[in-house]
């Protein structure tokens, strides 16, 4: 469901604000170590992972070839801009290191890491995934013709069935990258206007973590 409606939102794919170091906002690098971090834009810049940020990587990445880690840094935002990121996460087999928040969507990208890392401080977050109302009104008048729904319950319909897809993937895409079972269904269990953050032991013992850092990076 929230896939479908940020691909149908998803905007041209443009270079966007350029920082200091020549790279676009949010991005910066540190060695073989890339930084995305969310939470520092500019004015006009969406704080949060945004469907921008998708081409962005993949330019930094194919003209970065050397690039091995990718530093995280974000509350989450767009979930079908995490799932695209994911996968250029792990179509270049690059390790995964959390210095700050990770949180939603960010996980997903955080997750396609080989080797997953957290800095002392730093937090993982896990809640459920929501649409707001106002979405689901916009996306239900821009789509009812071309989906052929003739009343407002049939798209209630469609949404009990796609939400259920879609959260299939979700846990199946956890369970894939080595999560604990168990661990990822408990991750459903916080609302969307909240956040859970477990123990570092905890995601060391769930396989969210693989790899453990004893303090920050220079």
């Amino acid at each position: 469901m929230l896939r479908v409606l940020t691909a149908f939102f998803c905007l041209t794919l443009g270079s966007g604000a350029v920082a200091k170091d020549g790279l676009p906002q949010k991005f910066s690098l540190q060695g073989r170590t890339l930084v995305y971090d969310t939470e520092t834009g500019e004015e006009g810049e969406p704080a949060e992972i945004s469907d921008e940020d998708i081409g962005r990587l993949r330019d930094i990445l194919k003209q970065n070839p050397d690039v091995s880690e990718l530093q995280l840094n974000s509350i989450g935002g767009s979930v079908f801009a995490g799932e695209e990121i994911a996968g250029l996460v792990l179509e270049h087999e690059l390790d995964t290191l959390v210095d700050g928040e990770c949180i939603s969507a960010c996980v997903d990208v955080f997750l396609a890491g080989n080797r997953r890392r957290m800095t002392i401080g730093s937090r993982i977050g896990f809640h459920q995934r929501s649409w707001p109302a106002a979405a689901v009104h916009t996306y239900y008048r821009s789509e009812r013709k071309r989906q052929r729904w003739a009343t407002p319950f049939e798209f209630g319909s469609w949404i009990y069935v796609d939400t259920q897809r879609e959260m299939y993937d979700h846990l199946s895409y956890m369970v894939s990258r080595g999560v604990d079972p168990g661990f990822a269904i408990e991750t459903l269990r916080t609302e969307p206007g909240s956040e859970w953050f477990p123990s570092r032991l905890r995601l060391i013992a769930a396989g969210v973590l693989r790899g453990v850092m004893t303090d920050r990076q220079p």
